[in-house]
């Protein structure tokens, strides 16, 4: 039998829209966690995410405001759900309002710092603050994010490892923004390279320490 890509864990969910108390405060606190990630990543500056990267290639392309690209890249992600057989759930929506808001305030709190080694810790903490956010909320069985729901979509399908088929996808999307006009940073890459294997490491001790009896 192949191993589920996403173990069951003591938070996780019975169903994708019937949360459980725990299953619910787990999910919204990892999504918290993931918009605090994704705030000291936007705080460094030193690159944006590979997709916010392939958003921006879109809206150069295309003349179209970057905010309208990133609408379009996650629609047309959601779409390739449909030959993976991924449903949204209620962390599907979660995911779009809780990271936002948690984002936007985030950034509003800290000040961005001036000297480049505590930009690098921001970066390289923003890495593993949201693999391990995504290891957290995905273990859930809420539903995933657009990108993340694709990443497990192509995991159950082919059996690959989740740090292979989210590094593909990262490295993909980061080459096809630079290609349309996006900028690149050393943090687009380090996350481009790194957050597959954050988050694959983080399921993995989930998996062996979270797994319900």
């Amino acid at each position: 039998m192949k191993t589920r890509v996403l173990p069951r864990t003591r938070w996780s969910s019975p169903a994708l829209w019937r949360p459980t108390p725990v299953s619910l405060a787990v999910l919204v606190s990892s999504l918290a966690l993931f918009g605090i990630g994704e705030g000291m990543l936007v705080i460094a500056a030193l690159g944006s995410t590979p997709w916010v990267v392939f958003a921006q290639g879109i809206a150069q392309t295309t003349g179209i405001g970057l905010g309208w690209a990133t609408f379009w890249v996650s629609a047309g992600v959601m779409l390739l759900w449909l030959p993976l057989r991924m449903r949204p759930g209620l962390g599907t929506l979660l995911n779009m309002v809780v990271i936002a808001a948690v984002l936007g305030a985030f950034v509003q709190w800290l000040p961005a710092p001036a000297h480049w080694a505590l930009r690098a810790g921001l970066c390289v903490g923003g890495v593993l603050t949201v693999g391990v956010a995504s290891a957290l909320y995905l273990t859930c069985h809420l539903g995933a994010g657009p990108r993340d729901g694709l990443m497990v979509g192509i995991c159950r399908a082919t059996g690959w490892r989740i740090g292979a088929v989210r590094t593909v996808l990262e490295v993909s999307v980061c080459a096809a923004g630079w290609l349309l006009g996006g900028t690149l940073g050393v943090g687009t890459l380090l996350f481009a390279f790194g957050v597959g294997w954050v988050v694959q490491t983080a399921v993995g001790v989930m998996r062996h320490g979270g797994e319900p009896a």
